[in-house]
């Protein structure tokens, strides 16, 4: 869609390139929902891909994925054999409810900072313990890991003139065994709920909720429960206002879906312990 509101696009090269932010501003990195939509409110876009930041790059401790990160990018990655959760990524690409086209130009940055329940991005970050990297308006940046990024459906921890540079998966959980579960209401719709499992070297096992609630719920075990312990933990913890609502799936219906794929990841990892 023609944005026929925009009087200029800034490309800057750099951070100190980066125009000071006004109202009418809008980052622009892979544009997917940008364009899809009428956009009255803005004035200028801030093209960030003249920054030109690696997309993926491998550090001793991390997996540093770029804001502006195609998903096409991460989802051809080539992961060193050892990472045993690499699975989840193509997992994850593939719950978007979204063409192959659309990866060539959707980012993962983007995806986040759209919050959306359904945002795979969002599942396999949080469950990976990613930390975002956000550049402050203001200068500086700020350290938040995913599942206290996005607070709701739709709404984030950014503030007017932040933005997102990376977000940081360490190796540690790349090397996890792991699990996933997603469901949708239509045979390639937006997914309803999806859950993704890990397991530790140490016998933790983290279990990550999304889709099926407003924002990333992630509860962890010291062992591996019993189906009891598991499914009594997820009602204490997620409560029914976190439950998200919409065309895709009614409160009640995510619930006893979420109950039913955490029971399915349970019994799927080694170390779970029968019913």
């Amino acid at each position: 869609m023609d944005l026929n509101t925009i009087t200029t696009v800034a490309h800057p090269q750099t951070r100190a390139e980066l125009p000071a932010w006004t109202a009418g501003d809008a980052w622009l990195a892979g544009g997917t929902w940008l364009f899809s939509e009428p956009q009255a409110h803005l004035r200028r876009l801030i093209d960030l891909t003249d920054l030109k930041w690696p997309a993926l790059t491998i550090t001793d401790s991390h997996l540093s994925i770029a804001a502006t990160c195609t998903v096409a990018q991460l989802d051809g990655f080539a992961c060193p054999p050892d990472w045993l959760a690499t699975p989840l990524i193509g997992q994850c690409c593939r719950a978007f409810l979204a063409s192959f086209k659309i990866w060539k130009t959707a980012t993962i940055g983007g995806n986040l900072c759209m919050s959306l329940p359904a945002g795979p991005m969002i599942s396999l970050t949080a469950a990976l313990d990613g930390v975002c990297t956000i550049w402050k308006a203001g200068g500086g940046e700020q350290k938040i890991p995913v599942v206290d990024f996005v607070t709701g459906n739709q709404r984030n921890r950014l503030t007017p003139g932040d933005l997102m540079r990376q977000i940081d998966i360490p190796i540690a959980a790349l090397k996890r065994r792991t699990s996933f579960r997603q469901i949708s209401l239509a045979p390639v719709g937006r997914s309803a709920a999806l859950l993704i499992g890990s397991l530790d070297t140490d016998g933790t096992l983290a279990l990550t909720v999304t889709a099926s609630t407003v924002r990333p719920i992630q509860l962890s075990f010291s062992k591996a429960p019993d189906a009891s312990a598991l499914r009594d933990a997820i009602m204490q913890q997620i409560t029914d206002e976190l439950y998200h609502t919409d065309i895709h799936g009614k409160p009640l219906w995510r619930r006893h879906m979420t109950l039913r794929l955490a029971e399915e990841i349970r019994s799927e990892l080694p170390g779970a312990t029968p019913s």
